[in-house]
């Protein structure tokens, strides 16, 4: 048999990965391929997961760390995968806080495991209002200096930069990002693309699913303590909740504003949101409704929107924001309690919900050359 190729697809937290590997998913399926997908968190209950799976795709999640941080995890998965739906390309998602993905996943996967996998070069995707700001091209709220060391660390690594979101800046800036990003990090192959609306996605898919394998620069170096203090400064939140209601309700208008009202109380206390990302999935079907919010000052979005009433299903709420864990707990709670007050008959049962920050990284492998 030949190898299976194994993709990558890294970036900050926001970036629209996920809507990227359900685009390259499709687009490898629509060419007759078997596609496995992996997603990664640091805890239980992921919308990437509920969302992936609702378009039919095998997807396993791995969670309680990074992929840096269980290896043997993610190839148990691929293992699973393998003997459900023998994929011949894999599309693993790690969390968006993690970096140094090459020495510690891409290239162990090469040397320990390169008679089963070919490995596609590292893409690392940003948010271009995020990216804006980070390199200094753009006014805003941004994240603090150890939290923008692991920013920088991920575009470093990176052998394909994927400024995606470009429906979102005019020509003029999207050329401005682009060129500070190809002359910031020379290395990587910057493409500029919308996973929304498809725009550039055919030069990317390109360069993963069918062109080189992954390179064989020296991996680059990384303070841990540094990493590990500003993947701590995030607070992490997963909320998993059972709706109930005596009538069909309007489940994105729901989701708008249960959304809204987590926002307006983080952005009360200045916190600066990474992601927050809910998902409603009616108890009977496949429908799902997504929303997402990238910035504390930017607007709740709904990429998937329900197409019926919903009396019955699962929410799931993933909230990471420079912020303490304790007062994403609060704004979540508080949020639902009041989003079920003010709508008669409806119940919002929370099933589990955990507030956290990241543990230091610590690498199963960790390769200094491929």
């Amino acid at each position: 048999m030949s190898k299976a190729r194994y993709i990558m697809i890294g970036g900050f937290l926001g970036a629209g990965k996920t809507t990227a590997i359900l685009k390259l998913a499709e687009h490898l399926r629509d060419a007759g391929k078997r596609v496995g997908l992996i997603t990664n968190d640091q805890s239980v209950g992921l919308v990437d997961t509920a969302l992936l799976a609702s378009h039919g795709f095998a997807t396993e999640e791995i969670t309680g760390g990074c992929f840096c941080c269980r290896f043997n995890s993610l190839t148990d998965a691929a293992d699973r995968l393998t003997e459900s739906s023998r994929p011949e390309v894999f599309i693993a998602e790690p969390v968006g806080s993690c970096t140094d993905l090459k020495a510690s996943v891409s290239y162990p996967l090469r040397r320990m495991y390169g008679d089963s996998y070919s490995v596609a070069p590292l893409t690392v995707l940003v948010d271009p209002v995020r990216a804006e700001r980070i390199l200094g091209l753009a006014e805003g709220k941004a994240f603090t200096k150890k939290v923008v060391y692991v920013y920088e660390k991920q575009l470093e690594e990176a052998e394909v930069i994927v400024v995606n979101k470009i429906d979102l800046l005019t020509p003029e800036r999207r050329a401005r990002l682009a060129a500070a990003l190809a002359e910031r990090f020379p290395k990587a192959r910057v493409v500029e693309a919308s996973a929304r609306t498809g725009d550039g996605l055919t030069d990317w898919f390109d360069l993963v699913a069918g062109g080189a394998d992954l390179g064989s620069e020296p991996a680059m170096d990384v303070d841990y303590a540094l990493y590990a203090e500003g993947e701590a400064l995030l607070g992490w939140l997963n909320c998993t909740a059972e709706l109930t209601a005596d009538a069909p309700v309007d489940g994105n208008a729901l989701l708008r504003s249960l959304a809204a009202r987590v926002h307006a109380r983080l952005v009360g206390q200045g916190a600066e949101i990474a992601h927050l990302k809910m998902t409603l999935t009616p108890a009977a079907g496949s429908d799902i409704a997504v929303a997402n919010l990238v910035r504390s000052d930017g607007v709740v979005e709904l990429s998937h929107e329900l197409a019926a009433d919903v009396d019955a299903g699962e929410l799931i709420v993933n909230l990471r924001a420079e912020a303490d864990p304790a007062a994403l707990k609060a704004a979540v709670e508080e949020a639902i309690e009041e989003t079920v007050m003010q709508a008669p008959g409806l119940l919002l049962g929370v099933r589990h919900l955990e507030h956290f920050r990241p543990g230091k990284p610590e690498p199963t492998h960790r390769f200094a050359e491929a």
